[in-house]
């Protein structure tokens, strides 16, 4: 059992936090893609 909380210990915090930022740069590329999207019409 101590073997797995050592490898969760190390590697959930990083984990988790990748997996935030990855969330929040995923909605950044969303808002980035809608607005390249938008740029032919806005510039007609």
């Amino acid at each position: 059992m101590e073997p797995w909380l050592a490898i969760i210990k190390e590697f959930g915090f990083p984990a988790a936090v990748t997996f935030y930022l990855m969330h929040r740069i995923e909605n950044k590329l969303n808002t980035l893609i809608a607005s390249i999207h938008s740029l032919p019409e806005k510039l007609k």
